[in-house]
C-alpha cells in the first residue's frame, strides 16, 4: 500500500481517482522536469518531442523516404523506364513485386524514383513560398503603416481564391512542366507564409529588448535578422512541415491532371494518372502510389503536430 502526495492509501481511491491522480503527478513531474535551468530550450524540445510517438514514428518513415529518394538509382530494382511490352499488366510477382504497368515498366522501381521527385517538388514548392513570403511579412510585421496595408491587401487578394485552382491558373500563364507547377504552388502559399511571419512579428516587436535595440540605433536589418526573425523560426517551422504534405498533395494532383512532370519521368502523381487511364485493365496500379501519398502527407502533418507541442514559449533576446 502507498500513499499519494495528498495522503490518501492507493486502497482507498477508485479506479477513477487513482487514475486522475496518476495523470496529475505525471503532470507535475513534467513540469518540474521541464523548468531545471541544467535544461536548455533545445534539450528541452528534445524531451518533449521524443514523448510524441507519433511524431517520433512520422520523422523516421521521412528520413527513411528521404534517403531512400537520394539512393533511388541504386535501392531501384529495374530500370524504371525499361519497357516491356510482353509483360504488361502483371501482377506483383518474384520479379515484380507490385506488378507492371501499361509499358511493362516495374511499378516498384517507378515507385522508387518518384518518391525522388514528388519530395523534391514538394520541398521546392515550399522554399519559393518562403522566399516570396518571408520577407514582406517581416517587413509588414515590423514597419507596419503603408507597407502593412499594401503587402496584407495583396496577400488577401490571392488568399481568396481557392490554392489549387489558383495553382492551376498560373500553370496556365507559366506553362506546362514539374518546375513550373511549383513555381505556381510557391505562389500561393507565399500569402499564408507572410501572414503567419507578419502575426508572429507583431507580438514581438514591443518586446522590450527590440525597444532596447532601437534606442541605441541598431539598423533595422540587424534587428529584423538577429533579434526578431529567430523569434518567429519556430512557429514558421510547423508551418513549412504542414506545408510540405500540402505541396505534395498539390504536385499529385497536377499531375494527375497531365500538368506536372512531363513522361517518361515519374512521380507519384504521374503513376495515379496512368492507373486512371488503365483503371479497367489493372485497379491494382493505383493502390502503391496512393497509399505513399496517404502515408507521407500523413507523416508531415504528425511531424508538425509533434513539434508544434514540443516548442517551448522562450523568447531570444541575444543578439
Amino acid at each position: 500500500m502507498t500513499i499519494s502526495d495528498s495522503g490518501v492509501s492507493d486502497t482507498e481511491l477508485t479506479g477513477a481517482e487513482r487514475w486522475r491522480q496518476h495523470s496529475l503527478d505525471h503532470v507535475v513531474a513534467e513540469s518540474l522536469d521541464e523548468s531545471r535551468p541544467s535544461l536548455s530550450a533545445r534539450q528541452r524540445f528534445i524531451k518533449r518531442f521524443l514523448r510524441q510517438r507519433g511524431a517520433v514514428i512520422s520523422l523516421s518513415f521521412l528520413v527513411l523516404l528521404i534517403l531512400i529518394a537520394i539512393f533511388a538509382d541504386f535501392v531501384a530494382p529495374m530500370d524504371p523506364n525499361k519497357t516491356s511490352l510482353g509483360n504488361t499488366f502483371q501482377g506483383p510477382s518474384g520479379d515484380h513485386w507490385l506488378g507492371t504497368d501499361q509499358l511493362g515498366r516495374d511499378v516498384l522501381s517507378r515507385l522508387i524514383v518518384g518518391a525522388r521527385v514528388s519530395l523534391w517538388a514538394a520541398f521546392l514548392a515550399v522554399g519559393i513560398g518562403l522566399l516570396i513570403g518571408v520577407i514582406p511579412g517581416l517587413l509588414a510585421g515590423y514597419i507596419g503603416k503603408w507597407v502593412d496595408t499594401v503587402i496584407m491587401r495583396i496577400a488577401d487578394a490571392i488568399m481568396t481564391f481557392p490554392p489549387l485552382l489558383l495553382a492551376i491558373a498560373f500553370v496556365a500563364v507559366l506553362g506546362q512542366g514539374l518546375t513550373k507547377a511549383m513555381l505556381a504552388v510557391g505562389i500561393v502559399f507565399a500569402p499564408r507564409f507572410a501572414r503567419l511571419v507578419r502575426g508572429l512579428v507583431l507580438s514581438v516587436r514591443e518586446e522590450t529588448f527590440i525597444e532596447a535595440s532601437r534606442s541605441i540605433g541598431t539598423p533595422t536589418t540587424r534587428i529584423l535578422r538577429r533579434q526578431i526573425l529567430p523569434n518567429v523560426l519556430s512557429p514558421l517551422v510547423v508551418q513549412i512541415t504542414l506545408s510540405l504534405g500540402f505541396a505534395m498533395l498539390a504536385e499529385a494532383a497536377l499531375s494527375f491532371l497531365g500538368l506536372g512532370v512531363r513522361p517518361p519521368q515519374s512521380s507519384w502523381g504521374s503513376m495515379l494518372q496512368n492507373a486512371y487511364r488503365n483503371i479497367n485493365e489493372s485497379a491494382f496500379l493505383a493502390i502503391a502510389p496512393g497509399i505513399m501519398i496517404m502515408l507521407s502527407v500523413l507523416a508531415f502533418n504528425l511531424l508538425g503536430d509533434g513539434i508544434r507541442d514540443s516548442l517551448g514559449k522562450e523568447i531570444r533576446r541575444e543578439t
